[in-house]
């Protein structure tokens, strides 16, 4: 569907902004009534295509550093195309950019686009660190661009309403959340000799403002989710949609005050250095979230043979999550269904139905009002914040004996310990530890300042909220 102010006005979202919200609505920037959205993607390989496809009547304009992969996904459009993000953001007649490249390079991206007048629809994590996250909120703000996050299960109705019946108070006071990540990732091996870069990619551009390193995985793309260098394991890739609809249901609109991780890279040895099995705490109170990540499949017989059908399941969560409250309980096990039942595990209510995230970026753009964003940057921001903390926790910690792991937790909580003794029979079912190997990496546990999002007393995990970054490639301060 082709986005205009006509086609806005049709739909009533614009004229119901204009009858709630006039004062903030700047008219001066709606474009004329039949000029339609430009749009251009940044990044085109894995959700690069759902942007594309997502953005298809909107598209003018497409870049990747991968030249070799930019002309191959954009040979049958008629669009321009760029290998240097920053040159296309230096197009006038550009008023959107989609954001689908790695994960270090959201935020930088995300800010230089406001800096230069457009909208943004940013994939989720929106950031690599802490810190940066909270700079791309700021720049649009100071901008007054409007920021969508990927985490499209926020334009879900059926989510929308499940939410409403929690929060409400309908199952009583919220207990606590479960997300669950429960998705499968084999080893993504490891090289003798450094990886040679393709010559068709911009190694320097791809790089940004990440360390620039021999690589010795096999891939390039993809497997940098893998790489805390570039990316942030699956609780910041896949987790990060479950991340986001728990701490929706609980509605808590800051980082954790505490945080912990217990796990490792466990069952295999490749090029990879995040947790392929992890167990989070975000110590929030009174209704704390927990997290698991599971890479494995549920026994070690499962790794040769039908490793993706025989994964994990919690409580009717394989990737999803579960809301514990006084009198029932809320299983979401997608992004468009959630189902609510008793402490009897019978069915009291279901919601089943998606939306479409890009359809409601598009009315905010045409609107120029982010009060219309169902995942405004500042809530991505704030999950993406969960995941890297968690992860930081993770790097700071210390590999002990698996035998060793439930007697450090003994002042926990019963619920985190009950996810901890989960994880470590998953990881006995895979012999993936024990025999008195320090495999498990007990992690630092971190406390923060919610509102401030800085560390208290860690100056180990202050320093890694941020990163050092590459000159040309810099995130400076937004205030």
């Amino acid at each position: 569907m082709k986005y205009t102010r006509r086609t806005i006005l049709k739909s009533g979202a614009l004229a119901s902004v204009t009858a709630m919200a006039a004062p903030a609505l700047s008219y001066a920037r709606i474009r004329g009534s039949n000029e339609q959205i430009r749009a251009a993607v940044i990044g085109l390989n894995g959700r690069g295509q759902d942007h594309m496809r997502g953005l298809k009547d909107q598209l003018v304009a497409v870049c990747d550093c991968d030249e070799s992969l930019l002309n191959n996904r954009s040979k049958d459009l008629d669009v321009k195309r760029f290998v240097d993000f920053r040159k296309l953001l230096e197009q006038k007649d550009i008023d959107v950019v989609s954001i689908a490249t790695p994960n270090h390079t959201h935020s930088l991206i995300g800010i230089k686009a406001t800096e230069a007048g457009k909208d943004v629809y940013c994939e989720k994590p929106v950031s690599h660190n802490v810190w940066e996250g909270r700079q791309l909120v700021n720049a649009a703000k100071k901008h007054g661009r409007v920021v969508q996050c990927g985490t499209q299960s926020r334009s879900s109705p059926s989510l929308q309403e499940a939410v409403k019946y929690v929060r409400d108070g309908q199952l009583g006071d919220i207990k606590y959340a479960v997300g669950t990540c429960y998705k499968p990732r084999k080893s993504i091996g490891k090289l003798k000799k450094p990886l040679s870069i393709p010559g068709s990619v911009n190694y320097d551009l791809w790089c940004g403002p990440a360390e620039k390193r021999s690589l010795y995985r096999p891939s390039l793309h993809y497997d940098w989710h893998w790489d805390f260098n570039t990316g942030n394991g699956d609780m910041g890739n896949q987790g990060i949609h479950q991340m986001d609809i728990a701490r929706w249901f609980l509605g808590y609109q800051t980082v954790s005050p505490r945080v912990l991780s217990i796990g490792g890279r466990l069952g295999y040895t490749d090029a990879g250095d995040t947790p392929n099995t992890q167990t989070v705490i975000h110590d929030y109170q009174p209704a704390p979230l927990i997290f698991e990540t599971r890479g494995l499949p549920k026994a070690k017989e499962f790794q040769a043979k039908g490793w993706g059908k025989n994964m994990d399941n919690f409580r009717g969560s394989r990737i999803g999550v579960i809301v514990q409250c006084e009198n029932g309980y809320v299983v979401i096990p997608s992004y468009t269904g959630a189902t609510a039942f008793d402490n009897e595990n019978n069915v009291i209510k279901k919601w089943q139905g998606g939306g479409n995230h890009y359809q409601n970026f598009l009315q905010a753009v045409e609107a120029q009002d982010a009060s219309l964003l169902n995942a405004p940057i500042e809530e991505g921001h704030l999950s993406s914040a969960l995941c890297h903390t968690g992860g930081v926790s993770h790097q700071l910690g210390v590999a002990l004996p698996i035998e060793d792991i439930p007697t450090e937790l003994n002042s926990e909580s019963p619920l985190f310990q009950d996810s901890v003794k989960r994880m470590l029979q998953h990881l006995k079912a895979n012999e993936a530890g024990g025999n008195g190997r320090a495999e498990v990496v007990l992690g630092n546990q971190i406390l923060m300042d919610p509102e401030m999002e800085t560390v208290i007393d860690n100056s180990s995990a202050a320093d890694r909220m941020s990163r050092e970054y590459r000159k040309d490639f810099e995130v400076f301060e937004v205030s």
